[in-house]
């Protein structure tokens, strides 16, 4: 291979070689024809821009022409089998000084890098082939190519795919498949925890993950355990993925100085991961990034880019003489307006750091110590922070090639590396030691710095592969909810899942526990209403289908001791609820709504609402018993019958002023026939006094709420009190279950009607009120009992010598709740009326 200087040879082609630039957007396949082209010639050299890439392109030469064929050399690795005809490396790594008949170089748009564009350049200008050179990348690098290269031959290739805009969505409805961008690492993390919680999972790409990391997360997503990817801008080069979707949730990235905005040609790059080969894709915003402008829509849909107008450049030509005239050589200023001088590197700014240090400038004497000082300087500090330890290791490593042995002390190596050799910490912590071994992998790839490179190149890079297998672990562990992704898995395959339930209700699927079966229904393991929830849902349906069958056999043939009705209207077999009260036709006849979320179909739903009926018609019998007596009873004609349905319609208790006509026309027989059936027609109320009952008041309660939609649960009078405040419910309910208010106080009827009696007579013979007594009755202390009496219509006059009477007003108004409906002609009760009338 031979080197050429474009200035003094005029852009020529060296030894003659052809120079091809083969140029176009993402997915043409560029990569395909180098290594197709490579292995055509007896012998080849490519160089990609990461060792990622160099390892995936080795991996496959090698399957093609065997391993000892092929070498592969990166900073961090090499593989060097005696007479390896084909060398796959990175740029940095690319071996110039081994003549081979075909050379490539990828990604050579890269030239305009501020980091890295120099060396990109230099291969540009400088490295060929001895029979064929070909650049690979963006045409937007093609107007300087051409001025630069001017013998150089081009070939345009196309898109296999098609690139489309789809818009802004949330990250909750992104589609599968899909790769969600950020430019931080927080970022990443918080986007991915999100997604975790919604769509059970997703795989994490950072430019910080060891290849190996790297790998093991991609390796999740094409393997189809995860549908997502959260990635930065990592994923924009040569990360071949089954990606449809792309989706920017940020637009501004550090570039190492200062927040900027992605330029066209980085949202091109990144967005062109979506679609591969033949297969179209789309990409789009989520999260904070809004509406891409029209503009750059078009520019990325259509590949229309400003072309580069310059490349980065530094001095490769430089001078060993002293230090000093090592850093003048690497500040001198391009000689062509299409270059501009790169901004001082990593190993330029460390360079400039260990001069200052005077022993370094001491040991640094003579041409090939000062050689030896630039390559300890271009040792990579792989946190990209550049600090103080990494120049201060960078000098020790220095002090001890020069002192001595002329080789690193490998008692201290081995100490350095064994501070890295454990697992234990959080993903920063991981990526940080990671960093740090990758640098000794570097360092002990370098021969002739160690006594026994060999083995320090095999234990660093163990290390490095067991720190990268925990960061994977502690990735997939934060970011992947296994359970979710296995039963995703299973769904979309649409295979039968095996599933059963344990003793305790726990809810096994395909040996994950994804939440709880409780009667007939199913509580997943995950926030309500998330993704999460809905995938467990759906896996938990599919696999309980037999249980469910085999449970609602057992619910049909329970006794019926096996079911309750609790306050709050919930209906439970075995004390787990299956189903609550609703409104229904009438007060006594609630609905009943299955619990089941769906996993019970149709007819299943109306066996379990039939069981449940037949049980709570009996309930409600046997709790109103008077109540279900009185509304059977076939005895009853004319006004009495008509009667007893107006009390089976108020449960129990209503207003006589209503019902007064109807009353009056009762004859002695019905009178009786009622009395019999344990109606009592009181002074203001027609009541069941059995009906005062401590179980018959709540049960009343209840069906009297879940008919009007009240609240629940509704408070109920104690046990044992015949009064209560009346504030805390509407007139309506206390009559209801057989508490009629009475001014402040809502008094049991029986105890009402028994005061009304009280009074009436003491009203009648002028006797004076013994408001004590009065009181205790119903359980009011005297100064309560104005209050009641007041309610009922009596006014309170004290005579001279003290004597305290109660008198009723004349024609007091009947409460708005007790007066009687508008006339319904097709009510029974009207029917009723006009036949008494008639009569």
């Amino acid at each position: 291979m031979s080197h050429f200087d474009p200035l003094s040879a005029g852009g020529g082609l060296g030894a003659g070689g052809r120079v091809v630039a083969v140029l176009g957007p993402t997915n043409t396949g560029k990569t395909y024809l180098a290594i197709e082209r490579m292995l055509g010639h007896r012998t080849g050299m490519i160089g990609f821009p990461l060792r990622l890439l160099a390892r995936e392109n080795y991996d496959r030469i090698v399957a093609i022409k065997g391993k000892k064929a092929v070498a592969l050399v990166t900073g961090e690795e090499k593989i060097l089998p005696p007479g390896a005809t084909y060398w796959v490396c990175t740029v940095e790594s690319m071996p110039l000084d081994r003549p081979v008949d075909f050379l490539a170089v990828d990604e050579i748009q890269l030239c305009a890098d501020p980091e890295r564009g120099h060396i990109f350049t230099d291969r540009l200008l400088n490295a060929r082939g001895m029979v064929e050179t070909m650049f690979l990348g963006s045409d937007t690098i093609q107007p300087l190519i051409r001025r630069l290269v001017p013998r150089a031959e081009f070939i345009q290739r196309e898109r296999f795919s098609k690139l489309t805009y789809a818009g802004y969505k949330k990250l909750t409805r992104l589609p599968p498949r899909s790769a969600v961008v950020a430019f931080s690492a927080t970022d990443v993390y918080s986007i991915a925890e999100m997604i975790r919680r919604q769509r059970g999972g997703t795989a994490v790409v950072l430019g910080a993950l060891s290849p190996r990391t790297r790998n093991a997360q991609v390796g999740l997503y094409q393997a189809g355990e995860v549908d997502y990817l959260v990635a930065t801008d990592a994923i924009g080069m040569g990360l071949n993925m089954d990606v449809d979707h792309v989706a920017f949730a940020r637009m501004v990235k550090f570039d190492g100085f200062s927040p900027r905005r992605l330029r066209p040609t980085e949202v091109a790059q990144i967005a062109g991961r979506a679609g591969r080969h033949m297969r179209d894709g789309t990409f789009g915003t989520t999260d904070e990034a809004g509406e891409l402008e029209p503009e750059l829509i078009d520019r990325v849909e259509n590949h229309q880019f400003e072309t580069l107008k310059a490349l980065s450049w530094r001095n490769s030509k430089l001078r060993f003489e002293t230090p000093g005239y090592l850093l003048k050589s690497l500040e001198e200023r391009p000689p062509l307006p299409e270059l501009v001088r790169a901004r001082d590197a990593d190993d330029h700014l460390t360079l400039q750091a260990l001069v200052r240090d005077q022993e370094i400038l001491d040991l640094a004497k003579g041409r090939e110590n000062v050689r030896l000082l630039w390559e300890v300087c271009q040792v990579p500090d792989f946190r990209k922070t550049l600090s103080d330890a990494h120049t201060r290791l960078l000098a020790q490593v220095f002090r001890s090639l020069r002192t001595g042995t002329g080789r690193l002390d490998e008692d201290w190596v081995g100490r350095q590396i064994a501070r890295l050799d454990h697992t234990d910490g959080d993903i920063d912590a991981l990526v940080a030691r990671i960093a740090h071994i990758r640098t000794w992998t570097y360092i002990s790839n370098r021969p002739a710095w160690l006594k026994d490179p060999i083995h320090w190149q095999e234990r660093s890079r163990v290390i490095e592969d067991r720190l990268s297998d925990a960061l994977h672990e502690r990735l997939t562990q934060r970011f992947i909810d296994r359970r979710s992704a296995t039963l995703a898995r299973s769904l979309k395959d649409g295979r039968e899942l095996l599933g059963g339930v344990r003793a305790d209700g726990d809810v096994v699927v395909e040996g994950h526990s994804v939440g709880r079966l409780e009667g007939f229904r199913f509580v997943p393991d995950a926030p309500v209403r998330s993704e999460e929830a809905k995938a467990l849902f759906s896996a938990a349906r599919r696999a309980l289908r037999d249980e469910i069958q085999n449970r609602l056999r057992v619910f049909e043939q329970e006794p019926d001791e096996a079911f309750a009705l609790g306050p709050d209207a919930a209906l439970t077999a075995n004390g787990i609820p299956v189903a609550r009260l609703a409104p229904g036709p009438s007060t006594l006849s609630p609905a009943i709504v299955p619990h089941d979320e769906g996993l019970l179909d149709q007819a299943q739903r109306e066996r379990v609402r039939a069981r449940l009926e037949r049980w709570l018609k009996a309930h409600i019998a046997a709790r109103l018993k008077p109540l279900a007596a009185l509304r059977d009873a076939e005895a009853l004609t004319g006004s009495a019958r008509g009667l007893a349905f107006q009390i089976v319609e108020g449960l129990g208790v209503i207003p006589r002023a209503p019902v007064a006509a109807m009353t009056e026309q009762l004859e002695k027989s019905d009178r009786k026939a009622l009395s019999r059936l344990g109606v009592r027609l009181g002074v203001s109320h027609i009541y069941l006094p059995a009906l005062a009952k401590p179980a018959a008041v709540e049960l009343r309660a209840l069906l009297w709420a879940v008919h009007k939609g009240h609240p629940l649960p509704v408070p109920t009078p104690p046990p044992g009190r015949v009064s209560v405040e009346s504030a805390g419910a509407p007139p309506a309910f206390w009559e209801v279950i057989g508490y009629p208010t009475a001014g402040p106080r809502a008094v049991r009827v029986d105890m009402l009607d028994r005061l009304e009696t009280e009074m009436m007579k003491q009203s009648k013979e002028g006797e004076a009120a013994n408001e004590p007594a009065l009181g205790q009755m119903i359980g009011v202390k005297p100064e309560e009992l104005g209050g009641v009496l007041k309610g009922l219509g009596y006014t309170r006059s004290v005579a001279e010598d003290g004597k305290i009477t109660w008198r009723r007003r004349r024609n007091r108004a009947t409460p708005k709740h007790r007066r009687e409906a508008p006339a319904n002609a097709d009510h029974p009760f009207a029917k009723l009326r006009h036949l008494s009338k008639a009569g």
